[in-house]
């Protein structure tokens, strides 16, 4: 059916070739159009500029979704950023010797994490969360089991969990993911528990004398309860338990740095990536002494680790950051699209709630198994209009309140539409291609 309305697009056919020579087509799973809108779907960009991306066939989309799954807090292509880059490169960026940049961003992450005394890096969040892992297991030298909520990364630590039962990680990342390679011998090791719910991670630490490492995300759609915090707290505090904030997703986006200490988490150890290089591939691990006293015994090691570029981007964006306070442009542009929303959601009596953590706001539709039809139809609507949308939006600075405000009206003209196709049971209809696949849950 869809083959005789539309021809596919550029970066539709050269997805069918990559899924040829790239097992699933690419190295993550949440750029795959399947995820959105199929064959509809860019999938390809030649080139971008703040929260605009042109794609193979120099179609401009304003992306009101991913934003680079995150990593862009300050928007595309950032041209104070990238002028720094570019002297940076034309001094070479990998040598034998290090770049005393590494030394720079230890010292400033040091400072903005008052208590804190070492720092280790790694340039992407999953291999960021396994140096975190090792390094607090290397003092829990008999206690060495994990309890987590959340989403943290790839591997083998994380998805062991899907040993006992494929169901664990369900509400954390993707339903049914298959432990495909991962060690049996983690069986038993790695124990789930629900976002707000310190009564359940106090009866796992309670069953599970071995338990010596919590990891939390502090927030990704929503806040905690602040019961939930404090108890957290207690429970790492009373039980000597080494406690990971895993701030990929939040850090500098409600304030200068990580979201734990408006929340009030008292982490051991705490994690960056995402928004620390605005794209620039750049991870922190920011440990407490007793914690980073032990790391020169851990074999943590590698040769791209020690590049400059990702260095000098984070110590770039910070200063861009600090400067601009981008924090609370986060927030006056967060209240202003959720203010928008709920006020379309309730001109059209939908059930749709809108998710509190104003850096990445979330539609939480309450429709059962017409959610991903909904949202199909919407990412289809805007997509005509030259809009990238999802059901959740990393806002950055790029997003400005002018843009906001076109976003919204014409958000307002298809939920309109969506109305009216839920009532007369018709939307199916419409839909020209295949329904999106899930996304990932978290939280």
């Amino acid at each position: 059916m869809y083959q005789k309305r539309f021809s596919l697009n550029k970066g539709y056919k050269l997805w069918l070739k990559a899924k040829k020579v790239i097992p699933g087509g690419n190295s993550i799973l949440s750029k795959r159009p399947e995820r959105y809108t199929g064959k509809l779907w860019p999938t390809y960009f030649k080139k971008s500029k703040d929260c605009v991306i042109w794609d193979l066939e120099n179609n401009k989309y304003l992306d009101f979704a991913q934003m680079g799954i995150g990593a862009n807090i300050l928007g595309y292509n950032n041209s104070e950023l990238n002028n720094f880059i570019k002297k940076k490169i034309d001094q070479g960026i990998s040598t034998t010797l290090n770049s005393y940049e590494e030394v720079n961003l230890a010292e400033k992450l040091i400072k903005l994490n008052k208590g804190f005394d070492g720092v280790k890096f790694a340039r992407s969040g999953g291999e960021a969360m396994m140096v975190a892992i090792r390094l607090a297991r290397a003092i829990k030298k008999n206690n060495q089991q994990i309890a987590f909520s959340g989403y943290h990364g790839w591997f083998d630590w994380y998805l062991a969990t899907n040993l006992e039962t494929k169901k664990n990680l369900n509400e954390h990342l993707l339903p049914g993911l298959d432990t495909f390679g991962v060690d049996k011998k983690l069986k038993g090791s790695i124990y789930p528990f629900s976002y707000n719910n310190a009564e359940e991670l106090k009866k796992l630490v309670k069953k599970n004398k071995k338990i010596g490492v919590v990891v939390v995300e502090s927030a990704r759609y929503d806040y905690p309860q602040s019961d939930f915090v404090k108890k957290v707290n207690k429970i790492c505090q009373q039980n000597g338990l080494v406690l990971i904030c895993d701030e990929i997703t939040s850090g500098f986006r409600i304030s200068n740095t990580g979201s734990y200490k408006k929340i009030g988490f008292k982490p051991d150890i705490v994690v960056y990536g995402k928004g620390l290089g605005n794209g620039f591939p750049i991870t922190a691990i920011v440990g407490k002494k007793h914690i980073m006293k032990n790391a020169n015994k851990n074999f943590i090691s590698s040769s791209n680790w020690s590049e400059r570029i990702g260095f000098c981007a984070a110590l770039k964006t910070i200063e861009i950051i600090e400067k601009k306070k981008i924090w609370t442009h986060i927030d006056k542009i967060g209240k202003q699209i959720k203010k928008g929303w709920i006020k379309i959601f309730k001109k059209y009596e939908l059930d749709i709630d809108v998710s509190n953590f104003l850096p990445l706001l979330t539609m939480k539709l309450n429709y059962g198994k017409k959610n991903n039809l909904i949202l199909t139809y919407y990412m289809q609507e805007m997509l005509k209009k030259k809009y990238l949308v999802s059901s959740s939006i990393y806002i950055s600075y790029s997003h400005k309140k002018k843009l906001v405000e076109k976003y919204l009206i014409e958000t307002d003209k298809i939920f309109k539409n969506i109305s009216i196709l839920l009532k007369a049971n018709k939307m199916e209809s419409k839909v020209l291609d295949n329904i999106r696949s899930d996304a990932f849950k978290r939280l």
